[in-house]
């Protein structure tokens, strides 16, 4: 029989190894509950769950303080396309269009007002910025969320984007790795299935994560599959392969690893979401986003217990995870303090700059178009 306080501990580590996500725009009993039963690593928010700014930030208050140890409180926003504010503050330019500027200043102001506009609201993780490279293949995919084909700009944007956002007190995310560049599938949907050699991969898609492993906080790993490298059609959020083998090892990343939705249908393709979960622990993955349904959460959290008792060794790799979860909350000053509460006049400052933003962007672009 294991000992209670084991059980405990496997509790909490299960429970670290999640971001959740969930219905409606306040607290309600149900979440309520969810939240103090797994005590998870953080909650995220998506546009379902946003109205205005001080609704989301009593919504993201309440999720906070019903989680003992220090929570990641998360988005997508990257700006354009992926922008769950939009409608509660203001649009934000795509990275597309900022990076049409040229302009490095641009780039870091690009993720310091973003930073901002998440910080005021009581966010402190961005999934973003998207550090994929913009090959014609995945175009139709990625459109306007991808900055360049070629490595080393993309490096510049996210290098600058990722000093904005830490500036505002907000940890920023690279993702997807390994790439989804070459992707032409959409794996909210489908399994995207990349044949593109290792040597290629290393040299293109490879480069922003070699480069910059001391600045990502988090890295968000893909639902594609790279059978020339892993040698089976496995999403790169189960392959222990690509996220111990070559980002922790051979990249030698030392912060955060977590997966991309693992409701989406390319994590789904190859077995129901609790095993997912299980696998992406296993592969050495630290944090499992299941960003909608309770039940998945719960099923999710619950076979993560249950394997852990039954297989010492990922008991083992489970604990030492989220140790290292729990740890990186520790050392990092951005979820030491909240925000106060948004003002009026906070909110109408940042609707401001947001438009002043866009304008600059728009017309540093055309002078450069005028220009060539």
């Amino acid at each position: 029989m294991t000992p209670k306080t084991n059980i405990a501990a496997l509790q909490q580590a299960a429970g670290q190894s999640l971001i959740v996500g969930f219905d409606g725009t306040e607290m309600s009993s149900q979440l309520s509950s969810l939240l103090v039963c797994i005590q998870p690593a953080g909650v995220v928010l998506f546009a379902r769950n946003i109205i205005s700014p001080q609704q989301t930030y009593e919504l993201l208050q309440a999720c906070r303080k019903l989680i003992k140890i220090p929570a990641f409180l998360c988005v997508d926003l990257e700006g354009g396309l992926v922008d769950r504010l939009r409608k509660a503050i203001a649009p934000a330019p795509s990275p597309a269009a900022v990076f049409a500027t040229s302009d490095r200043k641009l780039f870091r102001r690009h993720g310091r007002i973003i930073g901002e506009e998440c910080h005021v609201v009581g966010f402190n993780v961005d999934f973003a910025p998207v550090s994929d490279l913009a090959f014609d293949a995945s175009r139709s995919v990625m459109s306007t969320r991808v900055v360049s084909p070629d490595p080393k700009q993309t490096i510049i944007y996210v290098r600058e984007f990722l000093k904005g956002l830490s500036a505002a007190r907000v940890l920023g995310c690279g993702k997807h790795f390994p790439g989804l560049g070459e992707g032409r599938l959409d794996s909210h949907t489908h399994l995207p299935v990349i044949e593109k050699s290792w040597k290629r991969l290393w040299a293109e898609d490879l480069m922003p994560y070699r480069t910059l492993r001391r600045e990502y906080p988090i890295i968000m790993v893909s639902h594609a599959a790279y059978p020339a490298v892993t040698k089976a059609k496995i999403p790169a959020s189960k392959s222990k392969k690509w996220i111990t083998d070559v980002l922790r090892k051979r990249i030698g990343y030392r912060g955060l690893i977590a997966s991309d939705d693992l409701e989406m249908g390319g994590a789904l393709s190859a077995g129901p979401i609790e095993q997912a979960t299980v696998e992406h622990i296993r592969a050495g993955g630290n944090l499992a986003l299941i960003c909608h349904k309770e039940e998945y959460v719960m099923k999710s959290y619950e076979t993560l217990v249950e394997e852990a008792e039954r297989d010492f060794k990922f008991a083992r790799q489970l604990k030492e995870s989220a140790k290292r979860v729990t740890t990186f909350k520790a050392k990092s000053s951005h979820l030491a303090k909240t925000s106060a509460a948004p003002t009026v006049v906070k909110m109408e400052k940042i609707s401001r700059q947001l438009w002043e933003f866009s304008e600059q962007v728009r017309l540093e672009t055309l002078n450069r178009q005028e220009s060539a």
